[in-house]
């Protein structure tokens, strides 16, 4: 899995699903990382955590960070991610 994330709830996103891929639940998730479940719940939406926290989960899930310079998001970035369509405007009430 090697995956661009630039949000939180992205990241929340990624790890809820090698979770359920692995068949972990977030409680066992938890034990095999040390950590209190609710890390787990607060990782998944994309919540704040400590930084070791979330490295001791990802470590648990078998996942690494990898650090790259990062490039402006590409058009269908923005619009995955405003859920931005053009037939939203032809249905938008119009202003004149």
């Amino acid at each position: 899995m090697t995956d661009i994330i630039r949000f939180p709830d992205e990241l929340g996103t990624r790890v809820q699903a090698q979770r359920e891929a692995l068949g972990l639940s977030k409680t066992e998730l938890a034990q095999r990382a040390g950590k209190v479940r609710e890390v787990v719940y607060r990782i998944e939406r994309g919540e704040d955590v400590t930084l070791s926290s979330l490295m001791a989960v990802l470590a648990a899930l078998g996942l690494v960070i990898r650090l790259e310079r990062a490039g402006l998001p590409t058009m269908q970035e923005v619009a995955a991610r405003f859920s931005l369509d053009e037939d939203e405007d032809e249905d938008a009430p119009d202003a004149t």
